[in-house]
Formats: C-alpha cells, sequence, structure tokens
C-alpha cells in the first residue's frame, strides 16, 4: 500500500512537507505550553485566515493570481505577530490579554472578507481544514525554506528561548534582551502557521502544535528529551494521518489532529492503568 501511495507526487509532497511540519510545529508548540501561550497559535492561525480570504478576493475582484493566497496569509500573520508583542507590552501587567484581541480581530476580518468574496469555496475549505493534494512542488520548496528558517534560528537563540520561557525576570538580569527574543519568537510562530496551514488546515494548525507537546509532557524528561519526544509525537501524527487520509478520502488536517489526540488519550489511560496497578500492588 505505501508502494502505492509514493507512486502519485501529490502524496510525496504531503508526506515531506509533513516531516517538516512534524518538527517545526511541536518544537515551537512546546515553547508556547512553557510560556502559557498555547492560544497565540489560534490567534494567529484566525488572522491567516483573514489573509487566505483577502488573497482569495485579491485573484476574484482584481485578477492578481500571480500573488498565492497562501504567501497573503502569511504576511498578514507575520504583521498581526507584531501587533501581538507590541500589545504585550501596552498592557505590560495583562499581557495575555494580546491574544484573545488578536483572535478576535482576525476572526472578524476574515468574516467580512469571506462575505465580501461570496462565500466560502472549495480553495478557501482546503486551507481552513487542510487536503493532501494542495502541496506542490512550489508549496514544498516554501515549507523547506520555512522550516529551515525556524530550525537554524530556534538553534541560535535555544538558550534564550529557554531562559525567558521559563522565567522572564531573570532572563533581564542575565543580560537577554526580551524584546528582541520575543519579536524573533512570534515571527517563528508565526512562519510555523504559514507552513503548516495547507496540510494541516489553519483551524487545526494550534493542534498540531500543541497535542504532540501535551503526549510528550507525560513522560516527565528533561527540556530537550522533551522537545525529542514531541516531534516524534508529531511524526507518527503526520506519517498516520495522511496514509488514514489517503486511504479513506478523509481531510488530512481533521485526520493528522485526531491521531495526535487518539496518543495522548492512549498515554494518558496507560498511565492512569499503571497508577492503578501499583496502588493495587502496594497494598
Amino acid at each position: 500500500m505505501l508502494d502505492m501511495i509514493f507512486q502519485y507526487e501529490f502524496i510525496r509532497n504531503s508526506v515531506y512537507a509533513g516531516i517538516l511540519i512534524g518538527i517545526i510545529g511541536p518544537l515551537m508548540g512546546l515553547f508556547l505550553v512553557v510560556r502559557r501561550l498555547s492560544l497565540m497559535a489560534d490567534a494567529l492561525s484566525h488572522v491567516t485566515l483573514s489573509g487566505v480570504a483577502f488573497g482569495l478576493l485579491m485573484q476574484q475582484r482584481w485578477g492578481m493570481t500571480s500573488i498565492p493566497p497562501i504567501y497573503v496569509g502569511m504576511g498578514f500573520a507575520t504583521l498581526a505577530s507584531f501587533f501581538v508583542e507590541r500589545l504585550r507590552k501596552v498592557y505590560r501587567h495583562y499581557q495575555e490579554i494580546a491574544i484573545p484581541i488578536m483572535l478576535s480581530t482576525g476572526v472578524a476580518l476574515g468574516i467580512i472578507l469571506i462575505s465580501i468574496s461570496n462565500g466560502f469555496n472549495v480553495n478557501l475549505l482546503d486551507y481552513l481544514f487542510g487536503s493532501i493534494s494542495a502541496i506542490s512542488a512550489d508549496d514544498l520548496v516554501m515549507i523547506s525554506v520555512l522550516a529551515l528558517i525556524i530550525i537554524v534560528v530556534t538553534w541560535l537563540f535555544y538558550k534564550e528561548l529557554v531562559i525567558i520561557s521559563f522565567d522572564e525576570e531573570d532572563a533581564a538580569i542575565t543580560g537577554v534582551s526580551q524584546r528582541l527574543v520575543n519579536f524573533i519568537f512570534t515571527i517563528l510562530v508565526a512562519f510555523t502557521i504559514g507552513a503548516s496551514m495547507q496540510i494541516v488546515g489553519i483551524l487545526l494548525v494550534s493542534a498540531m502544535m500543541t497535542l504532540p507537546v501535551a503526549a510528550a509532557l507525560q513522560w516527565q524528561r528533561s527540556f530537550r528529551q522533551t522537545i525529542l519526544l514531541a516531534i516524534i509525537h508529531g511524526q507518527i501524527s503526520v506519517f498516520l494521518g495522511i496514509y488514514l487520509a489517503f486511504h479513506f478520502d478523509w481531510p488530512s488536517g481533521g485526520t493528522i489532529v485526531l491521531v495526535a489526540a487518539f496518543q495522548v488519550l492512549v498515554i494518558l489511560l496507560v498511565k492512569r492503568i499503571r497508577i492503578w496497578v501499583l496502588r493495587r500492588a502496594s497494598v
């Protein structure tokens, strides 16, 4: 069956893209979870939806077919990341309020743009829920470039990202530039969403960033080991999700996320059974 799948170029593109997404999604997701900013991915993904809708509107109304909607969506997400970081500085003591502000604004703008463009169409639905047939060779190149940027920048600023994630006050004492590192981090999250939207879907990309992390955290290992475990869970989700999506003709995004959620449930169940067995043995 796998040999038959790899006969199709669009499946190969999806698998290669999925491997990259299975790395960068959990990588950025762990930092988001540790910093208690999991909803930031949701906020930026909804802004990305507005950008994609605007890109489709540009094609529909003004014939600007040379600009792919995915690039417009990424531009919106990158711009939104600037505003998120700015709002976190304005509301210094209530930094989390920046996320619902951006999320609600993204949803509202998306609704208006979709309404102006006369509602949903097939292309927009592919962006919303993901499609294994949506990854072209050009898209794969774009995803590869973004993934390389995310991995390299994370490696270069790994120490600073870890310090700020666990203790911002200690980061300030040690001389780490919080403004610069937070700015870089939000850009990386925006890039991750842009790279993931076509195969996972805009509405589900945040789940792909957090569910593998939720599974990895149950192993209670070091931070580096948790990153590795989260990536492993992400790869399992991508490979099995794409396989099932192809076999049953399901949306790739929903299938990948369900596999990721299933892994979390299995780990929690096994852990609970283990605790029950240990308690029974000690009686």
